[in-house]
Order: structure tokens, then sequence, then C-alpha cells
């Protein structure tokens, strides 16, 4: 069971506006950073801050415009969220770390070590976005979900025990429900959708230049981002390994053992023991 309350949860203030990070754990620094739905935050990956926190110094943040930080009425374009990344390091004093990104939090962690290879060690990338100028059909239309979709959402993925699904939804209902979320989020998509910009941040071009050790994990069933984008980037990276797992978009969720067998490993392997 994923006990949250292990967990700590600050807000830290970037030029950006206030954000949440959540943190545990002492050692190599580790970046996690979610994707695009429309309730997520650093919270999407509690079960793997859980896994790593032994051995590494793991943040969570949720990026801005998700979450509990601030809904700012900005261009939240890929550029913008690769310096809320780089902003968000220097302000907890991270002058390297290990990247991990998932769907979208993938396309940023690509594109941060691609413009600032100092400040990744490792990449981790899974059933990362950044292939594809078409929009996946999720981020079509904005929608408040209801609580019993997103109840559906967290019992379809597994992993999850009831009380843990419960206290969750409450989460992900009071974001949503906020005054400004739809507006805010409705800013985001357009950005994120618009076919010009996709193609301005599309990660093909770029893959070659990226030197970091990069972990690809993806969902053999991935009916988001198709696996065979992972395969794409695993022959245009130049130090890249590839893991498949049973499942689709959200490997995190659905396999967590499989997913922290790959990524513990991974990590260690280029771990320096030094800290930020």
């Amino acid at each position: 069971m994923n006990d949250i309350r292990t967990i700590e949860r600050r807000t830290v203030e970037l030029s950006h506006g206030k954000t949440v990070v959540w943190e545990a754990g002492t050692g190599d620094p580790v970046v996690l950073l979610h994707g695009v739905r429309f309730w997520e935050g650093g919270d999407y990956w509690i079960s793997t801050i859980q896994a790593l926190s032994a051995q590494f110094h793991v943040y969570a943040p949720d990026l801005m415009g998700w979450g509990d930080g601030e809904r700012l009425f900005v261009e939240y374009s890929f550029a913008y969220l690769v310096d809320f990344v780089r902003e968000l390091q220097d302000a907890l004093g991270i002058t390297s770390a290990h990247i991990v990104g998932h769907s979208m939090g993938g396309w940023v962690a690509a594109l941060l070590a691609y413009e600032s290879p100092e400040r990744v060690r490792t990449l981790t990338l899974v059933a990362s976005g950044g292939m594809s100028t078409s929009t996946p059909h999720m981020m079509k239309h904005v929608q408040v979900p209801t609580r019993e979709e997103l109840v559906q959402y967290a019992r379809g993925i597994g992993q999850m025990h009831e009380s843990e699904i419960k206290e969750a939804v409450e989460r992900w209902l009071a974001r949503v429900e906020r005054p400004d979320a739809v507006a805010v989020y409705t800013l985001i998509m357009r950005h994120m959708t618009h076919p010009i910009h996709r193609a301005r941040y599309n990660l093909r071009r770029r893959l070659r230049f990226i030197k970091a050790p990069t972990l690809i994990v993806w969902g053999e069933f991935d009916l988001v981002n198709s696996i065979e984008f992972g395969k794409e980037m695993y022959q245009a990276l130049p130090a890249a390994h590839m893991v498949v797992l049973p499942c689709g978009h959200d490997c995190v969720k659905e396999q967590p053992d499989a997913f922290h067998q790959a990524l513990i490993p991974f990590l260690r392997e280029y771990a320096k023991g030094d800290g930020p």
C-alpha cells in the first residue's frame, strides 16, 4: 500500500509562481515529471517515490498549470515547461539530476536533456510523447471528469487499494473543480495540440544529439503513444536501453514492480553518490 503520509509535500516559489513538490529520501537527486492529464500532479509518482527513496533523493513537482500549484494565464509552451524544470532545479539546489518523465513529462525531459545536457545525469523516458505531430485522442477535448470517471480510471490501472483510490480521487477532484482549472487547462491544450507547436518541439531531429544514458520503458499495448515510437527512440538515441512491459500507457501504475525493477538498477549504475 502506498502511504502518501511518508512523503513530504512542500511549496516552492519560482518566478513562474508557486508550485508543489513531493519529496522523499537522500542521495543522488531524481526528478520525476508527470504527464498531461487534467488531474495529474507530482503525486502520480507516489509508488515510485517510495520505491526510490531508500537510495535516492526524489523530487516529483507539480508542473506549472497542473496539480496544486498556481494556475497562470501564460503560454504553456514546451519551452516554458523546460524553463520551469531548470528553474526548479536551481531553486532546489540541484546541479544535475536523473530525470524521469512519463508521456508529456518524457517529452519535456528529453528537451531538457537536449538543451541542457549538463543538468541531466541520466534520462528515463516512459511511454514518452514527442514523436508525433498528430494529437492523441485523449488530448482533443477538455472535459472535467466526474467522480465516477476518476474512480473508474483508478480502478482500471490496478495496484491501488480502495482507501487509496478514495483519497486520490478527492485530490484529483479538488484540482479539476478549481475556478481557474478549465480555463488554464484549455490554454495548455491549445498549445500542446497545435500541429505547428508539436512539429517545432518534435524530438525526432533532436534525439541523436542527446548523449545522456537513457532508459526507455514502454507498454506493449500502449494506445496513447504507440510502442513503435519507443522503438524509433531506441534506434535514434546514442546510449539507450529499452524495456517493454505487458501493459498499456501507464507503466508506472499498471506494472509498478516491473517498472521499478527496470528503473532502480539503471539509476544505480550511473549514481554518483554525491547528492545534488
